[in-house]
């Protein structure tokens, strides 16, 4: 059985693959400093809670945040007895490379959102990731990662924006009901998710434009079917593709033998 694991930097989420399917995933917020032991508590607390019989003897690891990947190893080894595959070390192997300039690193999401949203959708894609930060990952006719854009999160745009003006709450993310606010909280919503929708398509349409080909649009991470109800924004959303695309990998070496 295999356990994947996604740590990014908000959240850490966990998800048991059987071959064919996910049979649960878990989710805590990432802290550098939880230890082996206690991620294993964490775990076996929910993995009992759903009854799920299951015996761990291969786990594959996305992190973005480099400290805990330390801690993560340490519980593969203790309590799985496996040592575990980590997305962007050299003995875990790509279907593609990514072709980006010399001497750059690539984070392992974009790395793991590449291989699934092309063993799902083939070549020539973007994808549009919302997360702490909103990321693009333009993908290759051949699934190779070629590039991409970073831009603030929502949510972190949410939290500068009352930081910086200590006049305004915080406020939900939602989809107003006008793109007129009558009151601040009305505005402020309107302004972030309108303008997000504005920055999604305009990218978007720039990048298909710089690559001069017709380009499928992938909208995943959690607010992606809220953005995607303010407009026409993505051609297929998919709310796993991280964890599929650690799958993908997974098999990837698996059948070149690492």
């Amino acid at each position: 059985m295999l356990l994947c694991i996604d740590c990014g930097n908000t959240n850490t989420v966990f998800s048991i693959w059987d071959g064919t399917q996910f049979l649960a995933t878990f989710r805590t917020s990432t802290e550098h400093q939880r230890t082996a032991d206690q991620y294993y508590v964490w775990f076996s607390t929910l993995r009992d809670h759903h009854k799920l019989d299951v015996v761990i003897d291969e786990v594959i690891v996305s992190s973005t945040v480099p400290r805990v990947v330390f801690n993560l190893r340490v519980f593969t080894d203790r309590y799985f007895n496996c040592r575990p595959w980590v997305v962007g070390k050299p003995d875990c192997l790509l279907p593609q490379p990514p072709r980006v300039d010399a001497g750059t690193q690539v984070g392992p999401d974009r790395l793991v959102n590449t291989a699934g949203a092309f063993d799902r959708h083939g070549g020539d894609l973007i994808v549009v990731d919302f997360g702490t930060a909103t990321t693009f990952d333009v993908v290759s006719a051949d699934g190779a990662y070629i590039g991409g854009v970073i831009a603030p999160g929502v949510n972190l745009s949410l939290e500068a924006l009352h930081q910086a003006a200590a006049a305004l709450p915080h406020v939900d993310v939602t989809k107003p009901q006008a793109v007129i606010g009558t009151n601040t909280v009305a505005c402020m919503q309107s302004g972030v998710f309108w303008g997000y929708v504005g920055l999604v398509r305009g990218i978007c349409d720039r990048i298909k434009a710089e690559r001069d080909r017709p380009m499928t649009i992938i909208g995943t991470g959690g607010l992606a079917p809220l953005f995607s109800s303010g407009d026409v924004l993505f051609d297929r959303i998919e709310d796993d593709l991280t964890m599929h695309g650690l799958t993908v990998i997974h098999k990837h070496n698996k059948e070149n033998g690492t």
